[in-house]
């Protein structure tokens, strides 16, 4: 996930610790800094952002996914590498 991406934005994503691995489709809802998350300082040396989506297609009760890009360039889903493609 690049630093760009915005609410509204669709992206493909696949947990790398699956096997087989399904990809899936969500939708940016929210981007948000580490302070904007409630989190102190020292996080920053884990975590560069935090981006809320919502899985694709919608249920009657979207599910919120939490996805944080790290400083070490992956980007995790409740602990989990994840592999993202931004959609155009």
């Amino acid at each position: 996930m690049q630093s760009e991406i915005k609410v509204g934005q669709r992206f493909k994503f696949k947990i790398s610790s699956d096997n087989p691995s399904e990809e899936r489709t969500a939708v940016v809802t929210r981007v948000l800094s580490n302070r904007e998350e409630g989190l102190g300082p020292e996080v920053e040396f884990y975590f560069a952002y935090w981006v809320e989506a919502h899985e694709l297609p919608e249920t009657e009760t979207p599910t919120t996914l939490v996805f944080q890009r790290g400083n070490d360039y992956n980007v995790y889903l409740d602990g989990r590498q994840v592999s993202i493609v931004v959609l155009k």
